[in-house]
């Protein structure tokens, strides 16, 4: 066991989670005690029923998420259950709150049925600003929230799917910044059919990537396979358009990027020099990326970037969803949509200077003081043409 499990371990034992509720009103005195609750919580109470969007003036509602999970996917841990993945969700929350003064709560549920989430979660809804639902599989997860965006009225926002697609786009408009390329003339490879593959296939063809290939198990989709599955249907639509067949070894052939949320280990040094020349390498895979970036470089990598902080260039979510939903929450908006993504993307890479921005940074540290007002800022910008609640 490494010292920070064991770290982690102990603290989380010594102080039984990380998270606690903390009154903003004191409780001392009897006028105290009447104004925080009964009688005086009535008057509040009747301003809400006269008036339901006076909840967000007049209750936690306005600045409060619900982080979501059902257990079956929880980091590279698999299907472990709700009550194994309660100390991720705390972890999520404390981030919320840490990096964008967000407050949050986890929710794990019991139950793994899409029907049965959805209406758990609509039903919870009353009670939150945003739902973050987190560590959910695929393909369950695609469904889960396109319903509950159809049904609420509130930004859902599902993290693996578009947090990570909003921060490797951030990534890639910053490599490049370096390359000189041009986002509309790039080849790119997306390495990984599930929840996080499609949705950054999706951010890039939302952000002008015109050639685009998604590899999963079975090689290279392509709408002309037979034995397509349903989930790559509508993906396989928009890229591919040469049709072209094989493994990822075939598919890097002449690539700019290679982009991986995959396995551990897939992408070989040798098939690097295949790419296009200044090749950029997204291995995400955790904790063990699809190639390891003194190996990305030995094969000819320009920029080499993964979700580890131990390396150079780490592409971590954390830059993202705090801002996202701070933003979100100030401006009320009803939806996160793809403009407000794309909007935190560019925040995000515009946080990294000229000056600074070399072929080892090309992303902002997590501690980097304003990157969620930046972020924040950004989706408020967005949402200015899009539908608000007043």
């Amino acid at each position: 066991m490494t010292d920070v499990n064991e770290k982690a371990l102990a603290i989380s034992k010594k102080l039984g989670g990380k998270l606690e509720v903390i009154s903003k009103v004191p409780i001392e005195t009897m006028e105290d005690l009447s104004i925080a609750y009964t009688p005086g919580v009535a008057a509040v109470c009747m301003a809400i029923a006269n008036n339901k969007e006076a909840v967000y003036e007049y209750t936690t509602k306005r600045n409060l998420v619900a982080v979501v999970t059902d257990g079956s996917a929880v980091l590279g841990l698999g299907n472990i259950g709700p009550e194994a993945a309660i100390p991720v969700m705390e972890g999520k929350a404390a981030l919320f709150k840490r990096f964008g003064n967000v407050d949050a709560v986890p929710i794990s549920l019991d139950t793994q049925d899409v029907e049965e989430i959805i209406s758990h979660v609509v039903a919870i809804a009353p009670s939150f600003g945003g739902i973050n639902l987190e560590d959910i599989s695929a393909p369950r997860c695609f469904e889960i929230e396109r319903r509950l965006k159809e049904l609420l009225d509130i930004p859902v926002f599902h993290d693996d799917q578009h947090g990570t697609a909003i921060i490797v786009l951030a990534a890639l408009y910053n490599a490049l910044r370096l390359t000189g390329k041009k986002i509309n003339e790039i080849q790119v490879v997306v390495n990984g059919g599930g929840a996080a593959g499609m949705a950054i296939s999706e951010m890039f063809l939302s952000a002008g990537v015109k050639n685009l290939m998604v590899v999963d198990k079975s090689g290279i989709i392509s709408e002309t396979d037979p034995e397509l599955v349903e989930r790559h249907t509508e993906i396989a639509k928009v890229t591919n358009k040469a049709h072209r067949t094989g493994t990822l070894k075939d598919a890097v052939v002449g690539a700019d990027v290679f982009v991986g949320v995959s396995a551990p280990g897939v992408l070989k040094k040798e098939w690097i020099s295949s790419m296009n020349e200044r090749p950029i390498i997204f291995a995400m895979a955790n904790p063990t990326p699809e190639i390891f970036p003194d190996e990305a470089k030995a094969g000819g990598a320009y920029i080499v970037g993964t979700g580890r902080s131990d390396f150079p260039n780490q592409i971590n979510n954390v830059l993202a969803f705090p801002g996202i939903f701070r933003g979100a929450l100030d401006a009320r908006a009803k939806d996160i949509t793809i403009e407000m993504q794309i909007a935190a993307a560019q925040g995000i890479a515009s946080i990294v200077s000229d000056a600074d921005l070399n072929v080892d940074n090309i992303m902002p540290d997590v501690f980097t003081p304003g990157v969620a007002d930046v972020v924040a800022a950004s989706v408020k910008n967005a949402v200015k043409k899009e539908p608000v609640l007043v």
